[in-house]
């Protein structure tokens, strides 16, 4: 079903006067990652399933935040008077999970976190991951998914499930792909786990790399009312890799843990749609592992101008990489210090957090003024930084052209080797 721009495509499947229960997918995925499950959780709830931006074929409206994609979900289960649900969500979709958790407790009866984490690795990882979509396209990320999502052995026994991997990121639309990046890359709850107030099962793979054990363990400490299982022999994309494990686990959660509604129910109101493309179902029923289920303020800002530095930290990581910052400051010391503070309170917090220039037009500025001045030491961190704020390798070769003009041949011929060297670095996929 084709959606507007604040809502998103979506179908329901199940009986119309049942609970609503959500499923919400992971990066580069759509609905059907859920297919397995659907058949036996429909028997209890009305299933709700959704495709991020761009995904699946939906309509390519990037969403660059997690809330966003949260405020998205909510106008689309407002148009049919959905109010109460219980929601599971994998990887991205899990953090869709807790964010409905902590600022929408009051529409959630139970959640369950998959494959998920309060922070996924590091921004820095996200963003370099948009840089490559960014100028090589979205296949050397969908070659390497299989390794990503499913573990060896059932990745070499079942071709036709890989293959569907392979195809599903590959179809994805490039742009949704490196803002949904951008939004696990600015996504971090971990201060804020003691909030969420709904019973909570956080389900990981045993041999998940990207979001495995310790990652749910985090959770667990840190959700009150929190409990995990571990699937073995399952790896990130655990409800295809171990189907039958996670329904089992599903259904158990949320037949028990199903917090009752603050006020009367709201009727619901839902249509179903028809199936597209789903999961291959070529491989023999998997038995279901044991998997069992384990119980688990900020100082006064005075009155007046509000200090810059705050914003300048955020907005310098963000452009410049945490790996970069974090050098920089372990670096000052006593006599340098000052400056570095100085830097982070007018340069980012200051000028680059104003909002007359876009990100992209600023980084156009400053390479051209680094190259003016014949600061090479500075043009490598800023040609990283040009990448993340979205220049291609084309757009930074334009622009050291027109700097050749305007700034002397010698300067840009010196950058072009800086520049060469940080996107050949920046832009080759890892194998």
């Amino acid at each position: 079903m084709s959606a507007p721009p604040n809502t998103l495509q979506f179908r329901f499947d199940g009986p119309e006067d049942a609970p609503v229960l959500i499923l919400g997918p992971s990066l580069g995925t759509t609905w059907h990652m859920w297919d397995r499950q659907v058949p036996e959780l429909v028997k209890q709830w009305r299933v709700f399933r959704f495709d991020l931006p761009g995904h699946g074929g939906a309509p390519a409206y990037p969403a660059g935040s997690v809330g966003d994609l949260t405020d998205r979900l909510l106008a689309t289960l407002d148009r049919f008077g959905v109010q109460r649900f219980g929601y599971a969500g994998c990887a991205l979709g899990g953090a869709v999970g807790i964010e409905l958790a902590l600022r929408h407790p009051e529409r959630l009866a139970s959640l369950a976190l998959i494959a998920a984490s309060p922070r996924f690795g590091t921004a820095d990882e996200f963003r370099q991951r948009g840089v490559i979509v960014r100028t090589n396209g979205l296949d050397p990320i969908a070659r390497t998914s299989p390794d990503r999502w499913f573990t060896s052995g059932f990745a070499a026994a079942q071709p036709a499930i890989t293959e569907w991997a392979v195809q599903m990121v590959r179809t994805t639309d490039p742009g949704c792909y490196i803002a949904a990046c951008e939004a696990l890359a600015a996504f971090d709850v971990r201060a804020d786990l003691a909030s969420v107030g709904v019973p909570t099962l956080v389900l990981v793979g045993s041999d998940d790399q990207v979001t495995g054990p310790a990652e749910a363990r985090t959770l667990v400490a840190g959700i009150p009312d929190a409990r995990l299982a571990v699937v073995p022999g399952a790896s990130h994309l655990v409800p295809v890799e171990q189907p039958a494990a996670v329904t089992d686990l599903l259904v158990r959660h949320f037949s028990t843990a199903w917090q009752p509604a603050f006020d009367s129910t709201t009727a619901q109101t839902a249509i179903p749609t028809a199936p597209v493309a789903p999961v291959p179902t070529s491989a023999p029923p998997h038995p279901v592992p044991i998997a069992e289920i384990a119980p688990a303020a900020p100082d006064p800002q005075p009155a007046g101008r509000v200090d810059p530095y705050d914003a300048g930290v955020k907005v310098r990581r963000e452009v410049l990489g945490d790996a970069h910052v974090d050098r920089v400051l372990a670096q000052a010391d006593d006599f340098s210090g000052d400056f570095q503070e100085l830097l982070t309170r007018y340069a980012w917090g200051e000028i680059w957090d104003r909002p007359g220039l876009d990100r992209r037009s600023r980084s156009i500025a400053t390479l051209t003024a680094l190259v003016a001045g014949g600061h090479l030491d500075e043009l490598a961190s800023h040609t990283r930084a040009a990448l993340r704020n979205g220049l291609t390798p084309s757009e930074i070769k334009e622009v050291l052209l027109q700097a050749a003009v305007y700034c002397g041949v010698p300067a840009a011929g010196s950058a072009f080797k800086v520049a060469q060297q940080v996107i050949r670095e920046e832009t080759t996929p890892s194998e």
